[in-house]
């Protein structure tokens, strides 16, 4: 073979390769410039594909710091901080939801203290009540109240002793008064069931019951009083004293 024929042959052959490495890049670059159409590119008409696949590289690579991105980036913000304000609200809601219950809760719990304690208030008033005894007015309720009185001042006697010496001195008349015998004389007459004279009475009056002399249980407490001061107790009493 000549010298020209295989220059000529180099000369095609490097011709042919630049069509082929040309040819792939051509084929690269609308691998890539598909890649960047948007998946409606295909239900538009070709020309209006072919302008989307060439303007395409252009925009994705104009994308970052346009007015657009700036303003996605915004409203990804203020999604974001309103997603904050709401998970906020929320949480502060349960919190006064639960300060309310704790509240109402603290509000039952007080509100029974208070049902027990008044139910406590009056069950320890109505068994005081039933405690508190009740005295017929007549000489029997008399000596029994006068006894009572008597033991939570610690004056002793009995109900015979009380009852005894009543009987003997006025038969059970509080209202009874002796105008002869020499306390009477004297201008002092003995008075009421037990018969004292108003300097004893007013000596040995126990507080607590009534200063008029003629009152049945002033006038018993009194000369019991007086009895157990100088006989140690109306019981060893058998006669006028």
């Amino acid at each position: 073979m000549s010298l020209s024929s295989i220059a000529g042959r180099r000369s095609r052959l490097n011709k042919n390769q630049k069509l082929s490495i040309a040819g792939i890049a051509a084929v690269a670059a609308a691998s890539l410039s598909l890649s960047l159409v948007p998946a409606n590119a295909e239900s538009k008409s070709g020309a209006e594909a072919e302008a989307t696949v060439s303007a395409a590289p252009v925009v994705f690579a104009s994308t970052v710091g346009t007015p657009q991105a700036k303003a996605l980036q915004a409203s990804f913000i203020e999604k974001h901080s309103t997603a904050e304000k709401l998970v906020k609200a929320a949480d502060l809601a349960r919190a006064k939801k639960a300060a309310a219950k704790t509240k109402a809760g603290a509000g039952e719990t007080k509100a029974r203290s208070e049902a027990v304690a008044e139910r406590s208030t009056g069950a320890a008033a109505s068994r005081s009540e039933a405690r508190t005894p009740v005295y017929a007015n007549n000489l029997d309720g008399w000596i029994r109240q006068a006894l009572d009185i008597m033991k939570s001042r610690g004056i002793p006697g009995s109900y015979d002793g009380l009852h005894r010496n009543i009987l003997r001195e006025s038969s059970g008349n509080p209202s009874a008064v002796n105008g002869w015998d020499i306390n009477a004389k004297n201008g002092t007459p003995s008075r009421g069931l037990l018969q004292v004279i108003q300097p004893t009475f007013n000596a040995y009056h126990v507080s607590g019951t009534s200063w008029n002399i003629h009152d049945p249980i002033a006038n018993i407490t009194a000369a019991a009083n007086y009895a157990a001061d100088r006989y140690g107790s109306i019981d060893n009493v058998n006669s006028a004293y």
